[in-house]
């Protein structure tokens, strides 16, 4: 079965490999010697509902465990058919990830994983779910802290466990606050556990009191929280459901949540009432950045006496978060740019995220490439400002070590 037209690739399913589909990727690498600094990924995704029988061993209720491997949880939505996400399969990657050959006797996440953060050169992963991003949907809260509790295990044991070079902030049941505290209390200080994630696409009000001692003991820690976008599944939001593209849901969505929930914490004073802990925003592109900035700096202007918790300008909170790169809006406009990366503080606060396997990914290029940044913002984007969030021990792949090696002969 041939994926798409051969004059563009002739590489068929099932003699699919990501190794040969990330050869571009690797080039980049090899010529822009990304093996002189250190390069780590905030945002890589695996599919894993692909290990999905693995999973439900981890599922501690026993019916629900049960339920779970014969009739499964498919969270609403998302995947579902009509979204034309994979573009009528001209995206090879996700017909072909699932007949690519692994080897005997190894993880078949792990492996995966391994070949495309060699490929694109990602020394450090932080490695997230991805049809877990739109439980936050679901009408069955048990469901929701059921699933994450069993992934999150699951991702301890048999993932972050045998691999140094992959990391994760683990999701984070919002539905039930109390199950969301347990989290944070048991896999706290797990090995690979350097942070926890909040999927912002659910319409809980996040800055509900219900929410405070699990951002405490999370700030307690000193690890950071993470927000992450998602658009919604279509279906899921009632705002998007208006849109019959799925170009105009995945343009407003990825951005909506973030919007949404960041508007919340700051009016909230979350950032006055835990100083000390550190939230950064991934998956939503950079351009609503500017754009939240100076809408929340205006009201404020206007009416600081409804928010009497901040000390200062909304957009001088928003310069204290950091950010994720990808999708970075790549407009042919330079100097917008360049502007938002000066409103943001971007060469201390905008990590590099690939975002692979999904569709719209980013290469490390995008960042290595850009004319206005310096050596310095260059190395800090790309694996620095992560390194210090995050408090990683430096490291590198196999992969680059053997070119340093190769160099040096």
């Amino acid at each position: 079965m041939d994926t798409i037209d051969s004059k563009f690739r002739d590489l068929s399913v099932e003699e699919f490999d990501t190794s040969t589909l990330l050869s571009h990727a690797n080039e980049q690498a090899i010529q822009r010697r990304y093996e002189d600094f250190l390069i780590v990924d905030v945002d890589g995704h695996h599919y894993e509902t692909e290990s999905f029988a693995q999973i439900c061993d981890f599922i501690e209720d026993p019916v629900m465990r049960d339920q779970a491997k014969y009739q499964g949880f498919g969270a609403p939505g998302i995947g579902a058919g009509g979204n034309y996400q994979s573009l009528g399969g001209r995206v090879t990657r996700y017909p072909g990830r699932r007949k690519e050959k692994t080897p005997a006797g190894i993880l078949r996440d792990l492996s995966l994983t391994r070949r495309w953060m060699d490929a694109i050169g990602i020394d450090i992963l932080c490695l997230f779910p991805t049809p877990m991003l739109a439980l936050g949907f679901t009408p069955r809260v048990e469901v929701e802290v059921a699933l994450a509790r069993a992934y999150n295990r699951w991702l301890c044991d048999t993932v972050l466990a045998h691999e140094p070079r992959i990391k994760s902030s683990l999701y984070l049941p919002m539905n039930d606050p109390e199950a969301a505290y347990k989290v944070v209390e048991e896999f706290a200080g797990r090995q690979g556990v350097v942070g926890f994630t909040v999927c912002t696409a659910r319409h809980k009000p996040l800055y509900d009191n219900v929410y405070m001692k699990t951002y405490a003991a999370v700030e307690e820690r000193g690890l950071p929280l993470i927000f992450h976008s998602q658009f919604g599944g279509g279906a899921n939001d009632p705002s998007l459901n208006l849109c019959n593209r799925f170009m105009a849901a995945h343009a407003l969505g990825f951005s909506w949540f973030n919007i949404l929930h960041c508007t919340n914490w700051i009016c909230n004073g979350l950032p006055e009432r835990f100083p000390k802990l550190k939230t950064m925003w991934v998956e939503s592109g950079l351009a609503w950045i500017p754009f939240l900035m100076q809408r929340l700096d205006n009201e404020w202007m206007m009416r600081s006496s409804e928010v009497p918790l901040l000390k200062k300008k909304p957009s001088d909170y928003m310069r204290d978060m950091f950010y994720s790169t990808q999708p970075m809006e790549m407009v042919h406009n330079t100097k917008a740019l360049e502007l938002t990366f000066e409103m943001i503080n971007a060469e201390t606060q905008l990590l590099y995220a690939s975002d692979y396997p999904h569709w719209d990914m980013d290469l490390p290029s995008t960042i290595y490439d850009l004319p206005f940044l310096s050596e310095t913002a260059k190395r800090n984007i790309l694996g620095g400002n992560a390194k210090k969030l995050f408090n990683l021990e430096p490291t590198i792949s196999q992969v680059k070590a053997q070119r340093l090696a190769a160099r040096a002969q």
